[in-house]
């Protein structure tokens, strides 16, 4: 029942902002995108990296993560590291990141109840710590493009049994313009217009067109 007199022009708090979440990064590695077979891993790449320069341009912590990088994965998606060049790594040997008292403390130190996470595979290292995380009472965020399965079915059934648990499936995009959320919001506006013309495929290339054609101001 909506009351009439209470309702205003006001945000839900379920709404991601830059001060109310963090991004968590699980094994963008080698040997996981080798085995990645949900999707363009080409187009998984790219909006991992959209993600991370989303949440580099709200300043919205992250957390970085790799298993076995030395002895079995390999090292960390080379542009995800690059665009947090100072941010420690933090390698584990568990497959469920939230048995790992690092990562788990990394979590903690944000100071969020929101969790942005997205990881490879789908089926195992972001459903276990979505799952850890939820058990614990964070509110989590699956970016689901910018995660991958061994399969089509497996990325799809991981996605259907967070949500059934309560995650909430986003992409890299949503995540971005939910933060931004109003393009008077001129200290990032310029910003957010430069990642989606690198990342955001037709989007972006149309922000490319609707500012040499309308001008350099034509919202997003």
């Amino acid at each position: 029942m909506v009351n009439i007199a209470e309702v205003t022009a006001a945000p839900s708090p379920d709404l991601l902002t830059p001060d109310n979440c963090a991004v968590l990064f699980v094994d963008h590695q080698p040997q996981m995108f080798f085995a990645a077979g949900s999707g363009d891993r080409t187009a998984i790449i790219n909006s991992t990296v959209g993600l991370a320069k989303s949440a580099k341009v709200f300043d919205v912590p992250v957390v970085l993560s790799t298993v076995a990088a030395e002895s079995f994965s390999g090292p960390i998606l080379p542009q995800l590291a690059a665009v947090f060049p100072e941010k420690k790594i933090i390698d584990r040997s568990t497959m469920n990141a939230w048995e790992d008292i690092a990562f788990v403390e990394a979590v903690k130190a944000t100071g969020r109840e929101k969790l942005v996470i997205a990881g490879l595979w789908t089926e195992v290292c972001v459903v276990l710590p979505v799952l850890s995380a939820m058990a614990q009472g964070y509110e989590v965020y699956v970016v689901t493009d910018a995660s991958g399965g061994v399969s089509p079915q497996a990325h799809e059934h991981a996605v259907q049994r967070m949500a059934h648990s309560g995650a909430v499936p986003v992409t890299w995009v949503q995540v971005l313009l939910e933060l931004q959320r109003d393009w008077a919001r001129t200290e990032t506006y310029a910003a957010v217009g430069d990642v989606v013309k690198e990342h955001g495929g037709a989007y972006g290339l149309g922000l490319v067109y609707a500012q040499a054609v309308i001008g350099a101001h034509a919202a997003g």
